[in-house]
C-alpha cells in the first residue's frame, strides 16, 4: 500500500528519491486520490518540464489547514500557559496568547463559548485551556479556538509587577500632584527608545507633520533584555544633564513599540521608575500598545497608549494651530469692523446733532437761562431782605419799648452808687454819701443831704 503524502514530501522531494520517481507518483491517478488539494497537474510549459507544482497562497495555507483539522489529537487538545495581550472587542469574542518560556499559540474563544466563563482572563494569569487547533486562512496562522478555560493562577512576571507597583505606590512615586504639565510649544525634545524600532520612525514622522520646527534630540538604547532597565534610566538622567549643562530640553518621551510582557519588562523596572520620578524634565511614557500597562506609565508625567499618540500628545499640530490662528483673526476683524460701525454711526449722529452745527445756539440758550435765573434769584432775594428786614423792625420795637433808655426818656432817672450798684432804696446810702442820677441825656453827681422813707 502506497504511503500518504505529506506537504514535506512535495516541498522537499528530492532528499528522500530521485526527480523521475518524484515527477511519475505525482503525476498518477493514486497520487492525486491521496492528497487534499486536488491533483497536481503541471499548468504551464514550464511546470511540466520542471514537473514542479505551483501552490497559490490560498491552496498551501488550504492544504496546511486541512492537515492539522485531520489531526486527532489536535481536535481535543489541553493547552498550558500564562495569558498575554487579552482583548475583548464589542462583538464579545475574546482574543489573546498563551505563553510560556518556549514558545507563544494565539488563542480565540467566541463569545458562545466564554458566556458561560466565571472569570475574566487578564494578563499574567495562568489558565489550563481546552480546545482544537485551526488556522485562521487570512492571516494564514494557526490558532487554538478554546471551548472551555480554567483559571490555574497569576504568573510570576504579573505578580513581581503588582508587588513592585505597589511598592512605589506606598512611597508616593504614582502621585498625581506631582504630576507635571506639558509645554504647549516645545522648543526641544528628547526621544528615549530604540534607534531601530518601528517606533522611532513613527513618532519622527509625526512630529516632523505636525511641528517641523521643533529640535529632536534622540538617545538610542536597549529596550529589551537584561541591559536593557539600566540603559533607560541612565538615559533619562543623561538628557537631564544635558538640559541643565548645555541648552533646556523641554520634554522627554520614553518608550518601544507593543510586545509580551516579557518583552516590555524593561520599563517594569524599579530603576527606570525612580529615574522617571527624579528626572526634572517632564516625561511622557510610551510603551508597547493601548492595552499595555507599565510601571513606567504610573510614574511619568503623562502616559500615552502608543509612541506614535506621545508624537502627537507633546507637540501641536501647525496646520490647526495655524486654521486657529486664520479663525481668530477673521473674528478679531469682524470685531473691528462692527466696532468701527457703532462708532461711525456714534460720529454720524454727533455731526447731526445741533450741538456740534450749531454750537454758539446752544451757549446762546444757557445764556438766555443763567440771566433768567439771575433775575428769578436777585428779585427772591429782595422780598426775602424786605421781609426779614419788616421782621427786625418788629422786634427792634418791642426791644425799645422795653429798654431802660426809653423809661429814662419820660423823665425818669437811675440811681447809682459810686461803685456802679443801684439804690434801690433810702437805706442803701447815708447822708453825705455821693451817688450819681442817670438820665436820659447824661448824668449827675450828688451828694445826699438828707433822707427820709416814703409815708413817713
Amino acid at each position: 500500500m502506497r504511503r500518504r503524502r505529506t506537504l514535506a514530501d512535495f516541498l522537499y522531494f528530492e532528499e528522500e528519491t530521485g526527480a523521475e520517481e518524484q515527477s511519475v507518483e505525482r503525476s498518477s491517478p493514486e497520487a492525486e486520490n491521496n492528497t487534499e488539494v486536488g491533483p497536481f497537474i503541471a499548468n504551464t510549459e514550464a511546470e511540466r518540464r520542471l514537473d514542479v507544482h505551483i501552490f497559490t497562497v490560498g491552496e498551501l495555507t488550504k492544504y496546511i489547514k486541512g492537515m492539522l483539522e485531520s489531526d486527532e489529537l489536535l481536535g481535543d487538545v489541553y493547552v498550558r500557559g500564562e495569558v498575554s495581550n487579552f482583548r475583548q472587542p464589542t462583538s464579545g469574542h475574546m482574543y489573546f496568547t498563551l505563553k510560556d518560556e518556549a514558545a507563544e499559540l494565539e488563542c480565540v474563544m467566541f463569545r458562545r463559548e466564554n458566556a458561560a466563563l466565571s472569570f475574566i482572563p487578564e494578563d499574567g494569569m495562568k489558565v489550563i485551556a481546552r480546545g482544537s487547533i485551526g488556522v485562521y486562512e487570512r492571516r494564514g496562522r494557526y490558532e487554538l479556538y478554546v471551548k472551555e478555560l480554567k483559571k490555574e493562577g497569576l504568573g510570576e512576571l504579573y505578580l513581581e509587577f503588582e508587588r513592585l507597583k505597589e511598592k512605589l505606590r506606598s512611597e508616593g512615586l504614582f502621585d498625581a500632584a506631582r504630576k507635571r504639565p506639558l509645554p504647549k510649544f516645545p522648543r526641544r525634545i528628547g526621544i528615549i527608545t530604540s534607534p531601530t524600532g518601528a517606533a522611532i520612525r513613527d513618532m519622527l514622522k509625526i512630529i516632523g507633520k505636525r511641528y517641523p520646527n521643533v529640535h529632536v534630540l534622540i538617545s538610542p538604547v536597549k529596550v529589551q533584555g537584561e541591559e536593557a532597565p539600566l540603559e533607560i534610566a541612565n538615559a533619562i538622567k543623561l538628557m537631564n544633564h544635558v538640559s541643565e549643562t548645555l541648552y533646556p530640553i523641554d520634554v522627554l518621551i520614553v518608550g518601544r513599540g507593543g510586545g509580551s510582557i516579557e518583552e516590555l519588562w524593561a520599563f517594569n523596572e524599579e530603576v527606570v521608575a525612580r529615574a522617571i520620578y527624579e528626572s526634572k524634565i517632564p516625561i511622557i511614557s510610551a510603551v508597547g500598545h493601548e492595552i499595555d500597562f507599565t510601571i513606567a506609565d504610573f510614574a511619568a508625567d503623562r502616559r500615552a497608549a502608543t509612541p506614535s499618540e506621545a508624537a502627537e500628545i507633546v507637540v501641536p499640530d501647525m496646520r490647526e494651530l495655524k486654521k486657529r490662528l486664520e479663525t481668530l483673526e477673521i473674528r478679531l476683524r469682524q470685531s473691528v469692523l462692527k466696532k468701527l460701525e457703532v462708532y461711525k454711526k456714534r460720529l454720524e449722529s454727533v455731526e447731526r446733532s445741533t450741538v456740534f452745527r450749531k454750537p454758539t445756539e446752544r451757549l446762546d440758550k444757557y445764556r438766555q437761562q443763567v440771566d433768567e435765573l439771575k433775575s428769578r434769584m436777585l428779585a427772591a432775594l429782595s422780598h426775602h431782605l424786605k421781609l426779614k428786614k419788616s421782621m427786625l423792625q418788629g422786634v427792634a420795637g418791642k426791644l425799645d419799648a422795653l429798654s431802660p433808655l426809653a423809661v429814662l426818656g419820660r423823665g425818669f432817672g437811675a440811681c447809682l452808687r459810686l461803685d456802679g450798684s443801684v439804690v434801690r432804696s433810702v437805706e442803701d446810702v447815708s447822708v453825705g454819701d455821693a451817688v450819681r442820677i442817670l438820665l436820659s441825656d447824661g448824668e449827675l453827681l450828688v451828694e445826699v443831704k438828707s433822707k427820709s422813707r416814703r409815708g413817713a
